[in-house]
């Protein structure tokens, strides 16, 4: 069973950074896309960045030039560099894969917990 789990939210001050990672746990055989999501209080979920198998990178409007998708292979984690925040990137961010478990199944879509990013004076 495969488990993603997310880390490195919290409070910051206006222009500060954070860096979010979300780790898997289980067996993985291939990983086609993995992507960050963020939802606002009384707002629609957000697709924020995306990072797809062949490196392919893209990002919501109302983050480009400040948010940055990575990912480390040896350690199955994708992050979410965030730079310049601003009051309206509060929200609970979550990590989204589409992967394979082994060559026999079909892909399927996993997600993590949350976590809640806050930032504030």
């Amino acid at each position: 069973q495969v488990q993603l789990a997310e880390s490195g939210g919290g409070l910051v001050q206006p222009g500060g950074s954070l860096r979010l990672s979300c780790a898997a746990s289980g067996t993985i055989f291939s990983i086609a896309t993995m992507e960050w999501y963020r939802q606002a209080p009384g707002k629609q979920r957000e697709l924020v960045a995306t990072l797809t198998s062949s490196g392919s990178t893209n990002y919501a409007d109302s983050v480009k030039g400040r948010f940055t998708i990575s990912r480390d292979n040896a350690k199955n984690t994708v992050f979410l560099q965030m730079n310049s925040l601003q009051p309206e990137d509060t929200a609970v961010y979550s990590c989204r894969w589409d992967l394979r478990v082994s060559i026999t199944k079909r892909v399927q879509d996993y997600w993590g917990q949350g976590t809640q990013v806050t930032v504030s004076s």
